[in-house]
């Protein structure tokens, strides 16, 4: 393991500070949003596109790695983010804001597809454990970046600067990591198409991204104070971080379509305690068990559709239309759901989800090599 890691130390230092990089601008756009609104004059509603223009950029990117994956490098991502994290930080007028925030969606978007495959193949079986490693900073920055933000004074444009920064830097230090992988001319499997598996991603990744935007006012909804459910969503971050790094140890003890099982059958019954008994807590508990979703997904999808440089960009996809469309349902429901009803329905899809995992086990975890 030593010797991999010395091996790929350019890797794994572009992939681990990229993460949280990543989870750092992504969280920042929550609290700058009415600074946005004040500052260039518009309601918060209008602000909140800055959010939809991220995803748009995130699916270019995932796009050109479609494409032109093999010729990217993490340099190329690296420039990218830092390209749309100086526009959010600098842009005179608000449209601009959109085309930065698109722009450092892009970056996004390939350096989610080009470190998962690379990292998981270059450490070979401690691949999933090092997977969980960079996907656990991510975590950090997440949880960071906001704090930092409240300390520089609530500027956006000085908190954009300085990740705007942090690229520079990172992209200083990455040197050709990556090069190697990009450009090898190791023998890749045929690319094939597994539409189960991606359904699977489509309902996980929906069920993580709905937590997460809308988790909070589900507690609000079920009693909670507002400050008090903001409270909770940084001890649930708390929860999937804690997991997420209990994975780097732990992730290759469990086929990956086994801790996806588990995943699914956690977050159901998680769920359905947040339903029953005390929504906060359970709340808690379903962060612990979605935490574990995007790794069982995307190792089991890789397992089954192969190494051709289109895989990735696919299952990242996949994951994408469930984390935009999921939420999306969910809030046109929102307001007729009830007290609680936003529990019911995660522990009805959970539950269901865990149902066919169960089911279909033994055929997921055949190869198909």
């Amino acid at each position: 393991m030593q010797s991999l890691i010395k091996t790929h130390a350019g890797l794994l230092f572009a992939g681990v500070a990229t993460f949280i990089l990543m989870g750092s601008g992504q969280s920042l756009y929550g609290p700058a949003l009415p600074a946005f609104a004040r500052g260039y004059g518009i309601g918060l509603g209008m602000a909140g596109l800055v959010v939809s223009a991220h995803w748009v950029g995130c699916f270019a990117g995932v796009g050109v790695m479609f494409w032109r994956g093999p010729s990217v490098t993490p340099r190329v991502a690296l420039a990218v983010m830092a390209l749309g994290a100086a526009g959010l930080a600098a842009a005179p007028v608000w449209p601009l804001v959109l085309v930065a925030a698109a722009v450092f969606g892009a970056g996004y978007g390939l350096s989610a597809v080009m470190f998962n495959p690379r990292i998981l193949r270059a450490f070979g079986v401690a691949g999933p454990g090092m997977m969980s490693l960079i996907n656990a900073c991510f975590g950090v920055g997440a949880i960071v970046a906001p704090l930092v933000f409240v300390q520089l004074g609530s500027a956006p444009g000085l908190c954009f600067a300085l990740v705007a920064g942090l690229c520079v830097l990172v992209w200083l230090g990455s040197g050709a990591a990556g090069r190697e992988e990009a450009v090898a001319k190791a023998r890749r499997t045929q690319f094939r198409m597994d539409w189960v598996i991606l359904a699977f991603g489509v309902v996980s990744i929906g069920m993580e991204a709905s937590l997460i935007g809308l988790g909070p006012a589900a507690l609000i909804a079920a009693g909670s104070s507002e400050t008090a459910a903001a409270q909770w969503l940084s001890v649930f971050f708390a929860a999937f971080l804690g997991v997420r790094v209990l994975l780097i140890f732990t992730a290759h003890l469990l086929a990956s379509f086994v801790l996806l099982m588990v995943s699914l059958g956690v977050t159901a019954a998680a769920a359905a305690g947040a339903a029953l008994w005390h929504p906060a807590l359970f709340f808690v508990a379903m962060g612990a068990g979605s935490s574990m979703l995007f790794q069982g997904f995307f190792v089991t999808a890789t397992a089954r559709m192969g190494d051709d440089p289109r895989v990735a960009p696919t299952i990242i996809a996949a994951g994408l239309v469930g984390g935009i469309t999921v939420p999306l349902v969910l809030s046109l429901m929102f307001d007729d759901l009830g007290e609680r009803g936003f529990f019911w329905v995660m522990a009805c899809v959970a539950g269901t989800a865990f149902l066919a995992s169960v089911a279909m086990r033994s055929r997921m975890m055949q190869s198909r090599g």
